[in-house]
């Protein structure tokens, strides 16, 4: 089902740049149906509005089959919660180190006497 939506919806992406392609352009610019004069199968007031008709049915249906693939695939989504997942393990949380009295600067000075010697640069003072 959801394929023939989108075999359907590409030709009318084709068929909706055709018609906007074949249009008469404000500025002349890119359009190919700019043609003057008579003797053609219609005039030009006639084929604007067949145009400006088509373009607009096309663009309608385009708009619809946009619609319904979105809701098609929507619709094979089934529901997740986040909330019930059991999947992953769950961990211990970390251990809290025990406040030293005097703040983030005494707990640093222990952990560098903690940690084994290096050679560490000379700091600025």
């Amino acid at each position: 089902m959801e394929t023939v939506i989108i075999v359907i919806h590409l030709m009318l992406v084709v068929v909706l740049i055709g018609v906007v392609l074949i249009q008469k352009s404000e500025g002349g610019g890119l359009g190919i149906g700019g043609g003057g004069g008579g003797g053609g199968f219609m005039s030009s007031r006639g084929t604007a509005n067949l145009l400006t008709r088509t373009t607009a049915i096309v663009a309608g249906l385009f708009f619809v089959t946009s619609l319904l693939l979105s809701w098609l695939a929507n619709y094979e989504r089934a529901p997740t919660s986040i909330i019930n997942n059991t999947s992953a393990p769950l961990s211990q949380p970390a251990t809290p180190v025990a406040p030293s009295g005097g703040g983030v600067l005494d707990s640093l000075k222990q952990q560098e006497q903690q940690a084994p010697s290096v050679p560490q640069p000379p700091r600025s003072q």
